[in-house]
């Protein structure tokens, strides 16, 4: 029987970045499945470069858990690492690599477990779940939960490890990531008021983005479990303007919108796009009837709020021995499968304090409690 760390090791030699394949990493999960008698299968994203893996293993029909992580990492460019990042260094008790706390260390809990899960019958059924492109917007586990919808055989609660340091995890906020482009007109700045300034525009826009903020942050709006305790809404990149002899035709801005679970983040783009449409594109077209904006999604995926008396948190507060139940402030794919109907709670080895910065790393005695954590899963599918 491997250990967790020997895997992690494996696991974090594939270089499985966002923007490169992850089937290398995928095959090596299936190989290894298949050793132990566990089926597998893949569900390709649409060029077949990268994919999800499920199975399950325990008797037919409903219920059980879902263990759920993704294999994606994200970029080590340009970071000052000291160690490979491709490769797992141990020093002092920690176990050094890019993923080793954002979650190829659960990844790797979960996989050395499964030798337990097997060595008695299991009374309800254990299914696995590893995703790609999680970290550019919980994009590639869609095609799993479309699949899981449609089955009678699906799990009733997953439990996704992103790092956690173990605490039990109940919720987190959701995101909406748009990105605006506005079409103005140029000319001579002399005669600025013959063009449409576009960056103007946009900073009208920006502004009205201030605005929604500023209503979402009122007191009434709080929800003290979370950390800030409400929706926020920020501007995180613009660009426009060739010369400052030039009325700008073009200009173009990201925002995003964190909202808590009660939050609609879509109302804020809504919010929006009726202000652009209603006082900002007649003002442009009185000027030049070709001006425009337009606005683009970039990604998104809902917020986690998992009730503390439901049957997925007494779960997860028995398996962690703990009931100090909180939330996190990044984002995962629990949403999404709780909206499938799979109830979600999030635990995992690892800190997201080291989460995507150089150096990043898992502790040795994080991996320990994680293993802790899966044999007592082992032994409450057995009961």
């Amino acid at each position: 029987m491997r250990s967790s760390r020997e895997i992690l090791a494996d696991l974090i030699a594939f270089d499985t970045t966002s923007r490169e394949s992850n089937l290398a990493l995928i095959e090596y999960v299936r190989a290894y499945l298949d050793g132990l008698g566990i089926a597998s299968e893949l569900l390709f994203n649409e060029d077949r470069s990268k994919a999800n893996l499920y199975a399950r293993l325990g008797p037919d029909g409903p219920g059980g858990v879902m263990l759920s992580g993704h294999s994606d990492v994200v970029p080590v460019d340009g970071q000052p690492w000291t160690v490979p990042p491709f490769t797992l260094t141990e020093r002092d008790g920690r176990l050094y690599g890019r993923g080793t706390a954002d979650m190829k260390g659960y990844i790797a809990c979960v996989l050395a477990s499964l030798p337990r899960f097997l060595k008695q019958p299991l009374c309800l059924p254990l299914h696995l779940a590893i995703s790609y492109d999680e970290e550019v917007g919980c994009l590639g586990v869609r095609s799993l939960v479309a699949a899981l919808e449609q089955r009678p055989d699906r799990p009733d609660i997953c439990l996704i490890g992103e790092p956690t340091e173990m605490r039990p995890v109940l919720g987190h906020k959701g995101k909406l990531a748009m990105r605006c482009e506005v079409h103005g007109a140029a000319c001579h700045s002399a005669y600025a008021p013959q063009g449409v300034n576009a960056i103007e525009y946009a900073a009208r826009l920006i502004g009205r983005l201030g605005e929604i903020g500023a209503r979402l942050a009122a007191p009434e709006r709080h929800d003290a479990r979370f950390d800030p305790p409400y929706s926020t809404v920020q501007t995180g990149m613009i660009s426009g303007g060739r010369a400052l002899n030039i009325v700008p035709a073009e200009c173009r801005f990201d925002f995003e919108v964190r909202a808590l679970p009660s939050d609609d983040p879509q109302q804020v783009a809504a919010e929006l796009r009726d202000y652009a449409e209603r006082e900002l594109l007649p003002q442009m077209r009185a000027v030049r009837a070709d001006t425009g904006i337009r606005f683009t999604p970039l990604s998104a995926y809902p917020g986690l709020l998992t009730p503390a008396d439901s049957p997925a948190a007494e779960l997860l507060a028995l398996l962690c021995a703990s009931r100090d139940f909180s939330t996190v402030a990044f984002g995962t794919e629990g949403g999404l499968f709780d909206q499938a109907g799979i109830a979600t709670v999030v635990c995992g080895p690892g800190s997201m304090d080291q989460g995507h910065k150089p150096d990043e790393f898992v502790t040795l005695e994080q991996l320990e409690r994680c293993d802790a954590l899966l044999q007592r899963l082992a032994e409450w599918l057995r009961a």
